[in-house]
């Protein structure tokens, strides 16, 4: 009776590891004792062996699992159905103190795991910074090489007026050209932070030191980081609308956009184009571009046919200053013939008819030298006209949301 005793309060021990171990299914009573420690000692190895183990083969795979997970106490099936308690408390006590220890380990993985994550973060957030910079970089260097191709053409064209106006815009480069160098100092001191820091974790996640201390601090230096992340973002943001502006500056300037067009087919278009009803609104703005391309297209047009027809005439001027020096070299053989004419004449009571006669001759050939005189005059007169049309031209400038009148050649006819 005292055996029977002993071996139930045992049992309820060994129930009791059990449930303190965290099988909860110790406590169920509608179970028969055999059956909960055997479910038991199946969850507990499952546990250290992070394996399942089915309940139906309780009895057949424990013994084996016990001896894969080095319990040193044997074990066997018949000691499971007998409840032989002597064999089986240590086996029990043995498995439910080297749970926490498993355990620990886990969360030590765990732990380790994520601390591995965050450093791996850190270095991508650290690669992320870097191309950042070399896009601001990039981006700079387009932004100067087109400053130095707009110098190069406002060097050409002698356009003085539009080098006053990148003075200002040379300024702002160079403040931005300052913000970047301190950017670029300031990076390689958060560099040089970001390195020590992830040496920093590296060490304490390679001794293994305690794990909560461990998370804390990765949790706060994480929150920093991401704020200064978020600063830099502002930071850069700031950068690009700058950059954005000044090249929206340099786009404003203009690029050899002259308008060639009579004045009174260019005032009348300025009457029909309301340029603050076209500026109010984008899209206004952009067919106003699109039409005034169109003008300086079809300007560039008429300025071809005019060039074409302007070498014709200098074509025909060419014949007729050809024809002038035949002219002028009969002119010059008449006159010697007239001498020689009068000359050879003597005086007598022919004089008079003789004299009538010199004058008739002397007025033909004034006549004639007139009308190719005319003619050359004709030539020179329309190859003049043309050279007048084409150097009129009006120079628009696109300044400040609008275009303004800078030059206006009077046309002569």
């Amino acid at each position: 009776m005292e055996e029977e005793e002993s071996n139930s309060s045992s049992v309820e021990q060994i129930l009791d590891l059990l449930y303190a171990a965290g099988y909860v299914d110790a406590a169920c009573s509608d179970a028969p004792p055999s059956r909960r420690i055997a479910g038991g000692l199946s969850w507990c190895i499952a546990a250290l062996m992070q394996v399942s183990l089915n309940h139906d083969d309780d009895t057949r795979g424990i013994e084996e699992s016990l001896r894969l997970v080095g319990c040193p106490h044997p074990l066997r099936p018949s000691h499971l159905q007998d409840l032989d308690t002597r064999a089986l408390f240590p086996v029990i006590q043995w498995v439910t103190s080297h749970l926490p220890l498993k355990r620990e380990h886990r969360v030590n993985q765990v732990c380790h795991a994520e601390n591995t994550s965050e450093v791996e973060e850190c270095r991508t957030m650290n690669e992320t910074l870097g191309g950042n910079l070399d896009e601001l970089n990039h981006r700079k260097m387009n932004v100067v090489k087109q400053l130095n191709i707009l110098q190069d053409r406002i060097n050409k064209e002698g356009a003085d007026s539009a080098v006053q106006k990148l003075v200002s815009i040379m300024t702002s480069l160079k403040d931005l050209e300052k913000q970047q160098n301190y950017f670029l100092s300031s990076r390689d001191s958060k560099h040089a932070e970001l390195q020590a820091d992830i040496s920093e974790l590296e060490r304490k996640i390679t001794n293994d030191s305690n794990s909560e201390n461990l998370s804390d601090g990765l949790h706060c230096s994480f929150n920093e980081l991401i704020e200064k992340v978020n600063l830099m973002k502002k930071q850069l943001a700031a950068q690009l609308r700058d950059i954005v502006a000044v090249r929206r500056r340099i786009d404003d300037l203009p690029c050899q956009s002259e308008v060639i067009q009579y004045e009174r087919r260019l005032s009348e278009l300025y009457a029909q184009i309301q340029f603050q009803d076209a500026f109010s609104s984008p899209d206004g703005r952009i067919k106003l571009v699109h039409s005034m391309e169109g003008i300086v297209k079809g300007s560039q047009q008429k300025l071809e046919r005019v060039q074409v027809g302007l070498q014709e005439e200098e074509r025909i001027l060419n014949d007729l200053k050809q024809r002038y020096a035949a002219s002028t070299g009969e002119q010059k053989h008449l006159y010697s013939l007239l001498k020689a004419f009068q000359i050879g004449f003597l005086p007598g009571p022919m004089c008079e008819e003789r004299e009538v006669w010199v004058s008739k001759f002397r007025v033909k050939i004034a006549e004639n030298l007139e009308v190719e005189l005319h003619n050359i005059l004709y030539c020179v007169c329309v190859r003049a006209e043309v050279a007048s049309m084409v150097t009129s031209q009006y120079i628009y400038l696109y300044h400040h949301g609008g275009w303004v009148e800078h030059n206006q050649l009077q046309f002569k006819s």
